[in-house]
């Protein structure tokens, strides 16, 4: 096990030799902890460690992960052993004191500053910019963070939501982001939180130099006019907005989204069927836009302003919302008188067997 703190990193070197002397002493895995995030233990930070040929598994715990997992069975009460849970409390004592050297991710690479500078003058990213993936790696610290984040502030395991394959294969996971950074100028993150409406929608993008952060929810069925399925939505909203949340209402076919401010649709809902007679709403798309300007490049300060917006985003309106279910069937008046009538000749029946 080798462990660093503060601004140590991991070194390829160190690794591969414990690889060895694990392999020598029938060891079975080699574990590293260090302020740098993985998206799973199996998933090692460093790149050339995940692509090493050595049989020996190196699995990567961040210490905000082992703070994080602490916090929440403690905060749960999971802990029986009254000594355990002492011992336990005193771990995380030390390790949120800042003398212990941990830390979250608190800042973009240079590259950062650099890819956007290229975007803001209307260049396209390279298919195998460095820039970009030096990037990509950073954000996926960020987002693996940002989850932690959010499960000690619900007290609840917030997970990253991604598919099967990116979780099995980071490097294919880079691939494929790195497509869609090249095509939309943006980066994207996917957060279940237990229980919630719908996940979190995250995406930085470097055009706009904005963070967004939303969810969606499908409008009631049991709603016949969109004004109704959106004023359902709009029920379920504080009354004092932040400025900057918007609605982008999905259409059935072709038709393209509107979108309009929530605190025009709160003065005035009937604007959601302009243009769309005769059609049915069919999901809202609930947002908070954060224009960050010159910050957003900065490589501190894009990560801040983006730990305060979706945190903010989730406690002043996502925990309030709920998801629309279906109705559970009724049974008709009609069916029911013969329900019954069935019921009273199955006991007659009963009762005559039994004399």
């Amino acid at each position: 096990m080798e462990a660093k703190v503060g601004n140590s990193t991991l070194g390829i070197e160190q690794v591969e030799k414990y690889r060895i002397i694990a392999k020598e002493n029938d060891c079975d895995a080699v574990i590293t902890i260090s302020n740098e995030f993985a998206s799973a233990p199996q998933n090692h930070p460093l790149p050339e460690i995940r692509k090493s040929r050595s049989k020996i598994p190196a699995f990567h715990w961040s210490w905000m992960f082992i703070l994080t997992n602490v916090d929440l069975l403690l905060a749960n009460e999971e802990i029986a052993d009254s000594d355990q849970a002492l011992l336990l409390n005193e771990l995380r004592r030390f390790l949120s004191d800042d003398s212990a050297g941990v830390k979250g991710f608190d800042r973009m690479p240079p590259e950062w500053t650099e890819l956007n500078r290229l975007v803001s003058a209307g260049g396209k990213i390279p298919a195998k910019s460095s820039d970009a993936q030096t990037v990509i790696e950073a954000w996926h610290q960020e987002t693996k963070d940002l989850s932690l984040i959010l499960t000690r502030l619900t007290e609840t395991h917030v997970q990253e939501r991604m598919p099967k394959k990116h979780k099995l294969d980071p490097l294919l996971r880079q691939k494929d982001e790195l497509a869609n950074l090249r095509e939309s100028n943006s980066l994207f993150l996917l957060v279940d939180i237990p229980d919630a409406a719908a996940p979190l929608e995250i995406s930085a993008d470097l055009s706009r130099r904005t963070v967004d952060v939303g969810m969606t929810l499908k409008a009631p069925e049991d709603r016949k006019s969109s004004k109704a399925r959106l004023n359902w939505l709009l029920r379920q909203l504080p009354k004092h907005l932040p400025e900057g949340v918007s609605i982008r209402c999905n259409w059935p076919g072709r038709s393209e989204p509107t979108q309009f401010d929530c605190a025009t649709l709160l003065e005035n809902p009937d604007l959601i069927d302009d243009g769309k007679t005769g059609q049915q709403v069919l999901s809202f798309h609930l947002f908070f836009s954060k224009r960050l300007g010159a910050r957003f490049t900065q490589q501190a300060n894009f990560i801040a302003d983006l730990e305060e917006v979706v945190p903010r985003f989730y406690r002043d309106i996502g925990q309030n919302l709920v998801a629309w279910r279906k109705s559970a069937p009724k049974i008709k008046a009609d069916r029911h008188e013969s329900a019954d009538v069935s019921i009273s000749s199955i006991s007659e029946e009963a009762e005559q067997d039994a004399s």
